[in-house]
């Protein structure tokens, strides 16, 4: 159970946990005298945020010697100025309380040894120091409106909220790759064939006058061929869409949650009001 200064755990607490009231430099009573004790010079927190303790500078009594005092040892007077140690009533027991110190370790022992100045009846038998709770000594850290009206009760609830970050990174781009194509068209080519050839009647004279000698006479004709032409063309062939779909799903936790509840003690028959 790591204790910690209450500045360090709510560096606003003055305004966060008592209404703009800074309960540092409180002048501390023995009890409900009017005997002075010391005043106010820190408070402890457990790891919850809750108040645990109360550091005590007893200068009044014991010059530079500093003591803790468990919450629920104390009453606070905010309009006074003041806080009762209600544990705390005579400078024999602050000089065999341990010194506390702001750079040093409270563990377990340092804390029984608080623990064991204050109580007025043993706590509940079972635990050992790797399980002991605070609400072994309820007496010794309990809340209540009379004592301490303006401290704050808590409870924990489950908060849900969410974080986004980047997953990763999807790039869709285009790179342009080549290969060896081959095609085949067919062509044609025209050529002249030239025949001659020895008619059934050669040999035999003509009438008269059915020969016509022309020079120079001739016979023409074109010939053509086909060549092949090879060209690329582009077009298209196929079309990408890039888009994003969300999936979602329901992520469930649970956790156990503490809650501080008002525990009032009382002797006899007095009308307490809620």
């Amino acid at each position: 159970m790591a204790l910690v200064r209450i500045k360090d755990y709510y560096p606003n607490y003055v305004d966060e946990l008592f209404k703009g009231n800074d309960f540092k430099g409180y002048t501390v009573y023995a009890g409900t005298s009017n005997e002075k004790v010391g005043s106010v010079d820190d408070a402890l927190v457990d790891e919850a945020g809750r108040i645990r303790y109360f550091v005590i500078d007893t200068g009044f009594w014991i010059f530079g010697k500093k003591v803790l005092l468990p919450v629920g040892r104390s009453r606070i007077d905010f309009n006074e100025h003041k806080l009762y140690a209600l544990g705390l009533t005579s400078k024999e027991q602050a000089e065999a309380l341990p010194k506390y110190d702001s750079d040093m370790n409270v563990d377990y022992d340092y804390e029984e040894r608080v623990r064991q100045s204050y109580r007025t009846r043993q706590p509940q038998a079972g635990y050992s120091r790797n399980d002991y709770r605070y609400d072994h000594d309820r007496e010794l850290y309990d809340l209540n409106e009379r004592d301490h009206g303006t401290l704050k009760l808590y409870e924990e609830r489950l908060v849900t909220d969410k974080e986004r970050h980047k997953a990763g990174e999807v790039v869709v781009g285009k790179t342009v790759e080549t290969e060896r194509a081959r095609a085949s068209v067919p062509v044609e080519k025209e050529r002249v064939i030239v025949e001659r050839t020895t008619p059934d009647n050669a040999g035999r004279p003509v009438k008269p006058g059915t020969a016509d000698f022309k020079e120079g006479e001739v016979a023409r004709m074109e010939v053509y061929e086909e060549s092949a032409d090879f060209h690329k063309e582009a077009y298209v062939r196929e079309e990408v869409n890039v888009r994003k779909e969300v999936d979602r799903d329901t992520v469930t936790a649970e956790e156990t949650l503490r809650r501080e509840e008002l525990r009032v003690d009382k002797d006899g028959e007095p009308i307490i009001r809620r």
